[in-house]
């Protein structure tokens, strides 16, 4: 008989479990099903946001999407595509029902326990497919696995002792290959983070104002120095590219916001004619505090051994 049988709700980042259905099945092989959703739960950061785990007798599916992963257990003759349908109504349902703020700052795990109440009922309504004729669309789900299948993880990848390396080495349909080192995930961004952030750009706007106004003067008066223009816009791509170090992990991350802090520092210096003491502080100390978060927002390190 094919059925669903039990669903959960793991924070991408570390494998937090925030929500979970109550399982009755206590067979040998749905035990050892925990164990690999223990397992997929630590890895989520490292996979595709589409994928499917065939161990035995039993299926894993699962979905990833703005930080939260979806996971289901199933027979291995219940539909892929009712089971990724029955993953996407959970993940629109939980977005509906709770904001990322709260999902980003849990720290207990099955905090969102009670969405187990929209996850039983609908487990219901996914094991008696009669009832979802009217209800789902299943052709368009069809042709999004048909267009971008999910990835296949063999029992062989999740076992490995240095996690999943041998991922790189297949091809992930409708994203291409993954690479050999798999684009690592950020850590949240704070407060702090968001101010340097706004502070940057607005660092990088002053920039480039004042840039063009040098333009403008050298073009009325042939004796203004061009060297202050170039400053300028160069000052104006060094904040740029903090916003942008911060936002996103690149190789030599912290090296790069230290080399573009210090061409904010030299940019001032050689402008210092036409700044203030106050301004330069102000242009300063914003890439001094920009380099600090840049810095503190490091990638997401190994996930905690939380029992999902």
């Amino acid at each position: 008989m094919s059925l669903i049988l039990s669903a959960s709700v793991v924070r991408v980042r570390d494998g937090l479990p925030l929500s979970a259905s109550t399982d009755y099945e206590q067979s040998v092989g749905v035990q050892e099903c925990r164990k690999y959703f223990k397992t997929l739960a630590k890895k989520l950061a490292q996979l595709p946001d589409r994928c499917t785990l065939k161990a035995g007798r039993y299926n894993i599916n699962f979905i990833s999407s703005l930080g939260v992963s979806y996971m289901m257990l199933c027979t291995e003759n219940y539909p892929s595509v009712l089971s990724f349908c029955f993953l996407d109504e959970l993940q629109k349902e939980f977005i509906t029902t709770y904001n990322m703020m709260k999902t980003n700052t849990a720290v207990r795990p099955y905090c969102f326990i009670e969405f187990d109440n929209f996850i039983q009922r609908t487990k219901q309504r996914y094991n008696n497919p009669r009832s979802l004729s009217t209800k789902i669309n299943l052709a368009e789900m069809q042709t999004e696995i048909r267009l971008r299948p999910p990835y296949q993880i063999s029992l062989s990848e999740l076992g490995s002792p240095n996690g999943l390396p041998h991922i790189s080495l297949k091809e992930y349909k409708g994203t291409g290959k993954i690479s050999a080192a798999p684009h690592q995930r950020l850590e949240p961004v704070t407060l702090s983070g968001i101010v340097s952030f706004v502070l940057s750009l607005l660092c990088g706007a002053l920039n480039l104002i004042r840039g063009f106004h040098a333009t403008e003067s050298l073009l009325q008066n042939e004796g203004e120095d061009f060297s202050y223009v170039i400053a300028f816009f160069l000052g104006t791509a060094a904040c740029l590219y903090q916003c942008y170090l911060f936002v996103y992990c690149t190789g030599w991350r912290n090296i790069k916001s230290f080399l573009t802090f210090g061409l904010i520092c030299l940019c001032n210096m050689y402008l210092y004619e036409l700044r203030n003491l106050w301004q330069i502080f102000f242009h300063v100390t914003v890439g001094a505090f920009s380099t600090l978060q840049i810095r503190l927002r490091q990638p997401q390190g190994k996930s905690p051994d939380y029992n999902v």
